[in-house]
């Protein structure tokens, strides 16, 4: 059933074998094969014990089908936690069991104090922005280019208010303050051609330089399009 996570458990991973299973299934999902790209049982370890999460999610017969992992930061005297990856087995997508994930270690970061949860996500791959923004309802408040410095990983952060987690709204229609970017889409891919993709890049980091922040993602009323809607940030 999709949705359906009630025989799924979320709990912190525990001991070298999950430990290693969390890094085996992360490396499985993005498709990594690069020692670059692994993340140490190890650290999973000193996470735990650090102030830091290390979440897995299983089913019924005790397999890991999804995981996350982060860490605490701090930015001007703000103490949050930064969730670094979140990663759901190809079997069990479309079961809540992101959601699931991402509510876990919601509670882990309260126990550790943050009240505000940060996180990095693809603006242009549209079902991350609908779950991050529409789902969660958390807000994009700073546009981050080629975050990862390898030509092609431009990224929204987002900020997650721990005290409302779980409160999200439907997907607000624009409305006086609020700003809506259009764009070109697919199914999937906001502005896949590289023409509408570097326009889609200046407007987004145009909107964040000059104080909006990213509240919702919406298809708009003409066929093919989508629209970000922006608020100004009031802070």
């Amino acid at each position: 059933m999709v949705g359906d996570t009630r025989r799924i458990v979320a709990r912190d991973l525990a001991g070298l074998a999950e430990w290693t299973a969390a890094s085996a299934l992360y490396r499985a999902v993005f498709g990594y094969e690069g020692p670059e790209h692994a993340v140490s049982p190890r650290l999973l370890a000193a996470l735990r014990e650090n102030a830091g999460t290390a979440v897995g999610a299983f089913d019924e017969d005790g397999s890991l089908v999804g995981f996350c992992y982060g860490f605490t930061g701090v930015e001007h005297g703000e103490l949050y936690h930064y969730s670094q990856a979140a990663v759901v087995d190809a079997r069990a997508q479309g079961r809540g069991v992101g959601r699931l994930l991402k509510h876990a270690q919601a509670d882990a970061a309260r126990r550790a104090g943050a009240h505000t949860m940060r996180w990095t996500f693809d603006p242009y791959a549209l079902r991350n922005a609908h779950f991050n923004l529409n789902v969660l309802g958390a807000v994009g408040i700073r546009f981050l280019p080629d975050f990862y410095d390898d030509g092609g990983s431009d990224r929204v952060l987002v900020r997650w208010d721990l005290d409302r987690a779980g409160d999200a709204s439907p997907t607000p229609a624009p409305a006086p303050g609020h700003a809506a970017v259009d764009s070109p889409a697919d199914d999937r891919t906001a502005a896949p051609g590289p023409d509408d993709r570097a326009r889609l890049r200046r407007e987004l980091a145009g909107r964040f330089a000059a104080g909006g922040r990213l509240v919702g993602v919406r298809r708009a009323d003409t066929p093919g399009r989508v629209s970000y809607l922006f608020e100004r940030d009031e802070a």
